[in-house]
Order: C-alpha cells, then sequence, then structure tokens
C-alpha cells in the first residue's frame, strides 16, 4: 500500500469508527457488531503503525491511553467557570425567581423561561476545541486555572475528538469552549469496586469520589480502563459562534455530537421548574448515574447577560438541592458474606431506617481494616447513607451516643458457609476463605460466569443459579451446558414451564460463542477485570495457549503485571479448574479467537525489547509497529529475545542484554529495519 492509499484508507476508518463511537456512546443504537468494530479498529492501528506520521490528535486510537505523566500542566480557562448558588428548599427557589425578576425590572407574575437540568454528580470540565478538532480537556480547578488532563479526556468515549458538523454552521467555530461533567454509571462504579476490594486496595466511596480520582490519574490508560461518562450541557468561551438561548445551546451541542441529559426541559415559570424538581426527587432511583439535584438556568442568553454574575456565581441560573441520602440507626449484628474469590464482606444489620424513601437495613462495612478505621461496634448509633443513591453503607460512628455497652467486631477465623479456615493473605485488606469448594463461592462463581459482562446468559440469574445449585443440578460453571439433560424436570419445577425452560436453554446454547475474551473473563480468575481479558485473548488467541502460559511470558503483554500473571499461572494449575475448563470443551464453547496472521516480513520470529528514550517514537508506538511487521515487542529481556533497541538513559535492561549476548540497535540502525522491512511487504 502507498503512502496515498494508507492516508485515504485511515481516513476512512477514522471517519467509520467516530460514527459508531457515535452510535454506540452517545445515541445508544449501534449499528455493526462489537467484532466488526474491533476489526476496523486494529486495520488502523495498524495501519498508524506503518505509517506514524499519519497520526493524528484527533485519531480514535488516541483514546486507548497515553505513558504516564509526572503531573498534570496547568490550564487558564478563557472564560471563567463559576460556582452555583444553592436553593436547598422549594421558597428559596422562589426567591431566586424573585431575585431575578426585580433585577431585570420585570412584574412579579411574569413567568420566565427556565431550562430545568438534572444536576450530575460528577466531575465539572472544559473542552477546548480549535477548528473543530479538541486540543484541551481540564478540570475546573479554581473556575479561573485548573488542569489540563488531555490524555485521560480523550478516553472517554462519548467526547467527539473532532465536532460533528450536523449543524448550523456551515464550518467549525474557530475556537470553543463546551463545558459538561464527567462522571460514572452506577454499574461501572461497582465493577470497580469489586475489583478492588478483590486486589484488597480502599473502595471509593461513592462514584463522584471515584469519577475524580479516575480522570485525574497520572496514567491515562487506567482512565481508559474506567469506563468514565459525559454530559455536556454548556458553552464558554465562543469565538465564531452565536446563541440566543441556553435551549438552543443544548440542540447545537447534540448536533455537535456530544451526550446531552435527555431528561432536561424548558419550563415556563417558577411554579413548572419546581414540579420537575419534585418529580425527578421522586424519580432518581430510576437512573443509572448520581444526582443531587436541578440546575435551573434564565433560558434567554440576552437576559442572562443582563443579570450578569457576583464574583462567585452566576445570577441568572441555581442549583436546587436534594436533601442528603443519610440517616442514624442502631448497628445490631456484624454478617460476613463470601464472594466468588472467597473474600469474606461484613455486612451491617441495623434497625430498618428510611433513607431516601427507601427502608434499609442492611449496609456494607467494607472490610476489616474499615471497621477499624472507623471504630464501628455493634450496639453503636451510626449513620448510613445510600452510597451513590444505591448501596448501602456505614459512613461514622455517633461516638457520643455510646453507653460502654457496645461490642468490638471481631473477624471470624472459619468460613461462615462451609467452615473451613479463614486467612488474611499479606498487605491485603481481604479475609478469604481457603476453601476451593464452599458452597458460597460455588454459587458466587457460576452467577460471575452467566453475568452479562461475561458469558451473558439471559435468564440465568441470582435466583436461578442458588436454585439450580440447591436441587442439585449445577456445581460449577460448566454443568450449565448440561442442563439440556434434565429439560423435562426442569420443566416441573415450580414456576417454571415449558417456554421459561427453553428460552433458558436457548440462551445458554447461544452463549458458547460468546468469544474467548468473555470465556477468559467469566472463568473468575483472580485480578482478571475485562480490560486483562480481551488482551489476553488477543495475545494467546486460545484458551489452550493461555493455559500453557509462564509467568514470564504474562508479565511481557503491556498491561499484565505480576501479580495478575501469577493468578492466571495459578488458576491453571489447578486440578479442578483444568476439569471444569474440559467440561466446558466439551459442550462445544469457543475457546478460540480468530486472529488475522501477519504478513511474513523479516521481523516473524523475532522478538525486540526497548529501553531507553526514542526521538522517532514512543515506546508504545515502537511496539505497535513491531507488530505490525509480524513480529513480538516485550517489556523484559531474556534468552528468547532478538533484538534490544536501546536510547539514551537505558539501564538494567542494556546490562541484562550485555550479559546474555543479545544484538543491540541504536534507534537509527532499528529504523532501517523498520524501512527494509516496509518495503519488502509493500512488495
Amino acid at each position: 500500500m502507498t503512502r496515498e492509499q494508507a492516508q485515504a484508507r485511515i481516513e476512512e476508518l477514522r471517519r467509520l469508527i467516530e460514527y459508531h463511537n457515535y452510535r454506540y456512546y452517545v445515541l445508544d443504537q449501534p449499528e455493526i457488531s462489537d467484532e466488526e468494530y474491533d476489526r476496523l479498529f486494529r486495520e488502523l492501528v495498524e495501519l498508524e503503525a506503518q505509517f506514524p506520521d499519519l497520526i493524528t490528535p484527533d485519531s480514535p486510537t488516541q483514546r486507548v491511553g497515553a505513558p504516564p505523566l509526572e503531573a498534570f500542566p496547568e490550564h487558564t480557562h478563557r472564560e471563567v467557570m463559576l460556582s452555583l448558588d444553592n436553593a436547598f428548599s422549594d421558597e428559596e427557589l422562589m426567591a431566586f425567581d424573585q431575585r431575578v425578576k426585580r433585577f431585570l425590572d420585570l412584574p412579579p407574575d411574569t413567568a420566565i423561561e427556565y431550562t430545568c437540568e438534572l444536576k450530575i454528580d460528577g466531575l465539572a470540565v472544559s473542552l477546548t476545541y480549535e477548528d473543530g478538532v479538541l486540543t484541551v480537556g481540564a478540570t475546573r480547578g479554581d473556575g479561573v486555572r485548573g488542569e489540563n488532563v488531555t490524555p485521560n479526556i480523550r478516553t472517554v468515549r462519548q467526547i467527539p475528538l473532532r465536532l460533528r458538523m450536523e449543524n448550523l454552521f456551515d464550518a467549525p467555530p474557530p475556537i470553543i469552549e463546551v463545558r459538561g461533567e464527567v462522571y460514572l454509571s452506577y454499574r461501572e462504579f461497582e465493577r470497580i469496586n469489586r475489583e478492588r476490594e478483590e486486589a484488597g486496595e480502599p473502595l471509593f466511596a461513592n462514584p463522584r469520589n471515584a469519577a475524580a480520582g479516575s480522570l485525574r490519574q497520572l496514567d491515562s490508560r487506567i482512565t481508559a480502563r474506567r469506563h468514565l461518562r459525559f454530559w455536556a450541557y454548556g458553552i464558554g468561551y465562543a469565538e465564531g459562534a452565536e446563541f440566543q438561548s441556553q435551549w438552543e445551546v443544548l440542540q447545537q451541542l447534540k448536533a455537535w455530537g456530544f451526550p446531552v441529559n435527555p431528561h432536561t426541559r424548558l419550563v415556563k415559570g417558577v411554579d413548572e421548574a419546581l414540579a420537575y424538581c419534585h418529580e425527578w426527587r421522586a424519580r432518581r432511583a430510576e437512573l443509572d448515574y448520581a444526582t443531587d439535584g436541578v440546575v435551573i438556568k434564565v433560558n434567554d442568553l440576552a437576559l442572562q447577560r443582563q443579570l450578569g454574575a457576583t464574583q462567585r456565581a452566576p445570577r441568572w441560573a441555581i442549583a436546587y438541592k436534594y436533601p442528603a441520602e443519610q440517616a442514624r440507626t442502631v448497628l445490631r449484628e456484624v454478617r460476613w458474606q463470601v464472594g466468588r474469590t472467597g473474600v469474606l464482606t461484613p455486612v451491617a444489620i441495623m434497625e430498618p431506617v428510611q433513607v431516601g424513601g427507601v427502608t434499609v437495613s442492611r449496609a456494607t462495612l467494607h472490610n476489616l481494616d474499615e471497621i477499624r478505621r472507623k471504630d464501628v461496634r455493634i450496639g453503636d448509633t451510626v449513620i448510613i447513607q445510600r452510597a451513590g443513591e444505591v448501596i448501602p453503607e456505614v459512613v461514622a460512628v455517633v461516638t457520643e451516643a455510646r453507653t460502654g455497652q457496645e461490642i468490638e467486631i471481631e473477624p471470624p477465623t472459619t468460613c461462615p458457609v462451609c467452615g473451613a479456615r479463614v486467612e488474611r493473605v499479606e498487605d491485603e485488606a481481604a479475609l478469604r476463605c481457603i476453601n476451593l469448594a464452599c458452597p458460597a463461592q460455588i454459587v458466587e462463581r457460576i452467577r460471575h460466569f452467566t453475568s452479562r459482562h461475561a458469558m451473558n446468559i439471559e435468564g440465568v440469574g441470582e435466583k436461578w443459579v442458588q436454585r439450580l445449585f440447591e436441587l442439585g443440578y449445577i456445581r460449577d460453571p460448566a454443568d450449565l451446558y448440561y442442563l439440556h439433560q434434565h429439560r423435562e424436570a426442569l420443566v416441573n419445577l415450580e414456576r417454571s414451564g415449558e417456554k421459561l425452560v427453553s428460552n433458558i436453554l436457548n440462551a445458554i446454547e447461544k452463549s458458547k460463542q460468546a468469544g474467548l475474551d468473555r470465556l477468559i473473563f467469566a472463568l473468575g480468575i483472580r485480578h482478571v477485570g475485562e480490560h486483562a481479558a480481551r488482551l489476553l485473548a488477543e495475545h494467546f488467541g486460545s484458551l489452550d495457549a493461555l493455559m500453557q502460559a509462564t509467568e514470564e511470558q504474562l508479565t511481557a503483554i503491556p498491561g499484565i503485571g505480576p501479580e495478575t500473571a501469577h493468578e492466571v499461572v495459578e488458576f491453571f494449575a489447578r486440578p479442578e479448574n483444568r476439569e471444569v475448563i474440559e467440561k466446558l470443551r466439551r459442550a462445544g464453547v469457543k475457546m478460540t479467537m480468530e486472529r488475522a496472521q501477519p504478513k511474513a516480513t523479516p521481523f516473524a520470529g523475532m522478538t525486540f525489547v526497548f529501553t531507553g528514550e526514542l526521538q522517532s517514537y514512543t515506546r508504545e508506538e515502537a511496539e505497535a509497529l513491531v507488530r505490525s511487521l509480524g513480529g513480538r515487542a516485550t517489556s523484559s529481556v531474556s534468552r528468547a529475545t532478538t533484538y534490544v533497541v536501546a536510547g539514551p538513559g537505558a539501564g538494567s535492561k542494556l546490562q541484562r542484554a550485555i550479559e546474555l549476548g543479545i544484538p543491540v540497535l541504536n534507534e537509527e540502525q532499528f529504523l532501517e529495519m523498520v524501512r527494509r522491512a516496509q518495503a519488502e511487504s509493500a512488495l
């Protein structure tokens, strides 16, 4: 392929990928399968690796994360990002409405047009686009200066890297600052906390903290794995774009390709605004993200300019805040639940209490370290809240309410389900049941196996898994694929029937083709989440190859650390796990991934290690270049290494190469090899 042909194809691939990103992440209306999308993306990665001078900042490949930064540079907003004044009651919102009318010299009974927008509990950001291309993504900071977190912003797939031009303008504005909120869905928040809990890491208290922590990661590859989301709600500085109303701004943001909250409403007068606030206070539990109120804005931008702002907040907007979702109750008991990896989680059993309209009698205490840090005791009066409005947790103890009769919480020495010994692994907060045959672990492992992001077996939820286990039909995940042998018995179960059982068996049969990455994730290997499972599937191509991998081979894969590598090897070394995999194989579960075969080049069979600084490429780009030419790139030097490419600052890897007698190339020698290989592959 010539450079001109490559450039044309790269531009076409970028257009297609961003179009499908928009359909999937913004409209929630995908047009192609994940496999088709992945093929387009892999083709773009390979072409950009062959022609790195064609890589541009708005390429979809730039979303996947960049090397870690030492610190975030400062960014000055072109237009200040003001805070909002708050209204904590209906009376305060009505007083705001009267202030607006007095300032504008309007009669008290005037019905001002407002926009009502859900107040997302996330992190405010400003996105700068120059000639339609995203150039800077920054946090709010103090309103004048924030942190430039552009590499992390690029990983948020709902944020367009280039503005779509299905709008009122013939060309993108020269400069535009788009304002919005980065947030985490409840589902993603729970997934992240599950992974952190299993890894013995501190849990995030709520989705907002998790979103803020994710967006401010110096390593944007970590941010990319957190699946942050975004709602656009306004425009700051604008050059070459004029608007008449906030409602028009929101419609234009949608046309440019931004997600705008679909529940935003244009209302007439403060009474309609209050009705909206009351409605969403009652309905907020329907949402998959946290809201802590409603933002009410004067719709007419000319009136906004007339109203102006104080030093800290605009006079034309206010946040109607919902009351805190907290309550006091008494902790009566602590029960320890056993998860699929054997982790014991303490659950507080409390006097039932209303929290945000929901009766709560159970709350998580996270782990023993959190119990000790908060000094929680049985009999304590505690403050609980629905963290992220979903997961009840104990946030504090009311120590002044103590009577002296409270009892310290002691960790169990045996599993509450099977009675086996409980251990605490060094440097981990978690307690674990060591019995792999523990019924609680088995049920949780099967539930994980059937879950949406694993094998996605619809209809086989928590209740069915528990029921089938108790009846003796399943003892491990593989048994699901043999349930057809018990079809008649299942049909005759209470609250069952022919149609229900048929749907379940069809879903199980369909899941056999779920894919290698889903299967690896479904197996429930410690530290192997969805991202790591995909890396392993793409690298090895089959479960058999992965089962034979050594820790050294695993840690050579970018993104797979030593702890994960150790757990993978340990998992496949256990006879009981291999037996389950053999049962899955006999049942016909697909255990391979189709991979494009690399072209025959001089790099075929070669393994490269890069060390020190490179001038022409980042290390990740150089490794991608090697892979595109049929070679392998690893992070450690061994006797299997073919070449070490050393730049300025090379250290222990260079020394190791010299000790082993491995050829060492400088950057120019490596680039000459690349040029020869590319010329050969073009023939």
